[in-house]
């Protein structure tokens, strides 16, 4: 014969919502952390990228400031500002009128 089953007593059944809601409540509280967590990965993501970005163009101004160094460079600057070495005379030829 089977035997009819036992309610569980009102104490039991607190227990076990108690228990429900704790386990409810720090689930709850972990979600902001690992949001915030989330949130600066991505920024720091997003910040690395950007570091890269601005180390390529830290090279390309080094190499155009290398060849800004040299006396080529700068001659040919002050020809194109009408410059002239001492001794030399400057031209002008202009277009047909």
């Amino acid at each position: 014969m089977a035997r009819p089953r036992r309610r569980p007593s009102r104490s039991s059944l607190a227990l076990r919502w108690l228990a429900v809601l704790v386990l409810a409540g720090i689930a709850a509280a972990y979600v902001q952390p690992l949001r915030a967590y989330r949130d600066a990965q991505a920024d720091v993501a997003h910040r690395q990228s950007e570091v890269q970005a601005l180390q390529r163009e830290q090279g390309v101004l080094s190499n155009r400031l290398a060849v800004a160094r040299t006396d080529e460079f700068v001659e040919r600057q002050a020809r194109k500002l009408g410059l002239v070495r001492p001794g030399e005379r400057l031209y002008i030829v202009s277009g047909p009128r």
